[in-house]
């Protein structure tokens, strides 16, 4: 059972046009706890017929909260955020227990997704427009950034909050409305910062939320021509099916697919720095993150050091239910995304890699898989090849500069990549090279508000965050005044 301080966040029904309705067909799905397998919530299966009503809803708010000010449009996302500050332990534990992740790492979410809306509500007074110097005196040429129109937000699991006001803060900034569509394993918490955008008195229709059909939501927000605009975090593989499926209606489409991040280890590094780096990159939410290291590359003369430092530091991890006192772990979200993390584990091992610590499931549960490290990986591995999404951290051992550039770049993904020097030719060398949207320097964790977070190749297009987060929700219009000298 959830038990909340706020008993008022705990949401099951779908948010449309302001109202929390039931599905029209009146089914439901259970939400359980990762941890525990314990079913925690039975939330209304919206389906098409509830996406179209949402999309209607989003469609005639439109008209009047695009007209707003910016500074009125802020003055709702800054009441949005101070609530969800307010509420954040209630969020977090209602975030844990949906999703598994260890609640101090549910509250570190929480304030990150909220650092988005403060960021949009003071952004949202920064849409500048353009004077384009005229071909003849007689003309001026103008540019103006208007909302793009209804958009269609669609989320995965791994950052239930963070995902969604990441998306929804820009829009509501831009003047757009939204269909947000949570992942059916989490929706309790885009369900709570409905309830919140409710008590911040944004207005009925702007804001709608509708948990259920994948499949059959998803089809209503790629066909419906009253949407403008999708924007889907999750894998390239659904990442493409949305692409092609707005294609139709041509739809504007922001994608943060998938990732391969390679986390390098120069000889020069502070070993002891780049361990602590490779921790939070690698293991942070059971390694389910978009941005994980997912293939540590360590140079040969600092190999030895490193790999000792690091198994030292995994092996002290806590493994447990997310609202234990300590736990650095948590459990993975399926049986299922357990079953795949060791079966990559197994492919590696069949092919000659080591299990340095690790390696198997662990006896806590079902969804519980241990911290594991493995050696002697080699490219025909799937573990170099495909994105684990799992604590597995499988490590390489490299030569020479050139080589650790040209693994990194062997993938067709291109979201993040990390690596570690203390040489100042090196870092600028390295940083241009690597093929990736996203790169940390002598850092593990690079993901905050103020900057732009997006990849290249086939982990998507479009940024979030930064001043340059609300591009993907406006359109660009120009204005060609003639006649102006007579």
């Amino acid at each position: 059972m959830i038990t909340l301080t706020d008993k008022d966040l705990f949401k099951t029904k779908g948010y449309i046009n302001g109202q929390w309705m039931e599905s029209s067909d009146q089914t439901c799905f259970d939400v359980d706890n990762p941890a525990t397998g314990e079913v925690i919530a039975t939330v209304a299966r919206c389906g098409s017929a509830e996406a179209r009503k949402a999309i209607e809803a989003a469609h005639t708010a439109y008209g009047s909260w695009r007209q707003l000010t910016a500074l009125q449009r802020a003055d709702y996302l800054y009441k949005w955020y101070e609530l969800i500050m307010t509420h954040l332990e209630d969020l977090a534990y209602l975030l844990t227990a949906e999703q598994g992740k260890p609640l101090a790492e549910a509250g570190n979410e929480i304030r990150y997704g909220a650092g988005y809306i403060r960021w949009f509500a003071e952004e949202a007074r920064r849409i500048y427009g353009d004077t384009i110097p005229q071909a003849a005196n007689d003309k001026r040429l103008v540019c103006i950034k208007q909302p793009v129109g209804v958009v269609a937000c669609i989320t995965p699991w791994n950052f239930p909050n963070a995902m969604l006001t990441r998306k929804i803060a820009p829009a509501l900034a831009a003047g757009c409305t939204v269909v947000c569509k949570p992942a059916g394993s989490t929706p309790l918490s885009a369900l709570a910062l409905a309830e919140l955008a409710h008590r911040a008195g944004i207005p009925a229709g702007v804001v709608n939320v509708v948990a259920g059909s994948t499949r059959a939501i998803g089809n209503e927000l790629t066909a419906n021509p009253l949407v403008r605009k999708l924007t889907f975090t999750g894998s390239t593989r659904v990442g493409k099916t949305l692409i092609k499926a707005c294609a139709d209606t041509v739809k504007k489409t922001s994608m943060e697919l998938g990732g391969n991040a390679p986390f390098i280890v120069f000889d020069d590094a502070d070993p002891d720095a780049a361990v602590a780096g490779a921790i939070v990159s690698k293991y942070r939410n059971a390694g389910q993150t978009c941005v994980c290291s997912n293939r540590l590359l360590v140079q040969s003369g600092i190999y030895d050091i490193f790999m000792e430092k690091f198994t030292d530091a995994v092996q002290k991890m806590k493994l447990g239910p997310g609202t234990e006192q300590g736990v650095a772990i948590g459990p993975m979200i399926t049986t299922d995304a357990v079953n795949d993390v060791d079966a990559m584990v197994q492919d590696a091992v069949d092919k000659g890699a080591s299990i340095v610590t690790g390696g198997k499931r662990s006896g806590l549960g079902a969804r519980f898989y241990e911290p594991t490290i493995l050696g002697r990986v080699t490219s025909d591995m799937q573990v170099f090849r495909e994105e684990i999404f799992g604590p597995v951290a499988p490590v390489i051992r490299f030569d020479t500069e050139a080589e650790a550039i040209q693994m990194a770049n062997d993938t067709e993904f291109g979201l993040a990549a990390y690596f570690y020097s203390r040489d100042i030719g090196r870092v600028w060398r390295v940083a241009e090279e690597l093929e990736y949207g996203i790169v940390g320097i002598n850092e593990g964790l690079v993901s905050n508000e103020a900057a732009p977070f997006g990849g290249i190749k086939e982990s998507g297009n479009g940024r979030e965050g930064s001043k340059y987060g609300l591009d993907d929700y406006l359109e660009i219009k120009y204005l060609c005044m003639g006649g102006v000298n007579k």
